[in-house]
């Protein structure tokens, strides 16, 4: 289990991987049956920040806040749909090679992507599994960070507001799976260039 947890993540961290496919391929590398029981994530994000402090501590605190800064641009820019950040940038195991997650939550769930078209945002629309296992439109998009010298992936996942009260229930380590622009503003104002606050676990 824990060979299989540790070819995740340097999956994870390398290839910028989501943990579920991390996983799969994990199992395909070691040579191992493809109904061989599976780490948990919590066991897989253990693993990532070990293979973060122990292979990208020189970069990969610098590169989280680039990639949180935009994170923040963007849930500025679709502040009317009340959006949350998700994933390894909210987190803190984020490297270059991450995509951002960002969640909305609307009255009407067609509103975001109708304010894309009315910006002149070109995105490809798709249906993704959602955090109760539901489809949900993702709008994704890839965006220029300047910091990075690099374009990275931007997936707006769109839910109905209703879902907003679940989407803040703590994780099985009690923290919050997602935070609001406020709380992004603050993980950034907080972070002072130490590289193990910057992969201290969201709280």
């Amino acid at each position: 289990m824990d060979e299989i947890a540790h070819t995740a993540a340097r999956l994870v961290v390398e290839d910028g991987l989501d943990w579920g496919a991390a996983k799969r391929r994990a199992l395909r590398e070691l040579g191992l049956p493809a109904r061989t029981a599976l780490p948990d994530n919590d066991h897989v994000e253990d693993a990532v920040r070990e293979y973060i402090a122990l292979f990208c501590a020189d970069t990969q605190p610098a590169e989280l806040r680039a990639l949180r800064r935009l994170a923040l641009e963007w849930m500025e820019r679709m502040a009317e749909f009340r959006p949350h950040l998700g994933g390894a940038v909210w987190r803190g195991t984020a490297t270059r090679a991450s995509d951002i997650y960002i969640q909305l939550f609307c009255d009407d769930c067609k509103s975001a992507e109708i304010a894309l078209i009315n910006h002149h945002v070109d995105y490809d629309p798709s249906t993704v599994t959602g955090f109760h296992g539901e489809d949900v439109e993702a709008l994704s998009l890839g965006v220029m960070s300047r910091e990075l010298g690099a374009i990275i992936g931007l997936h707006l996942l769109v839910y109905d507001l209703d879902d907003l009260r679940g989407a803040l229930k703590p994780d099985a380590r009690g923290r919050s799976p997602r935070g609001d622009t406020a709380a992004v503003r603050r993980l950034l104002s907080e972070e002072n260039g130490n590289h193990d606050e910057s992969l201290a676990p969201v709280r």
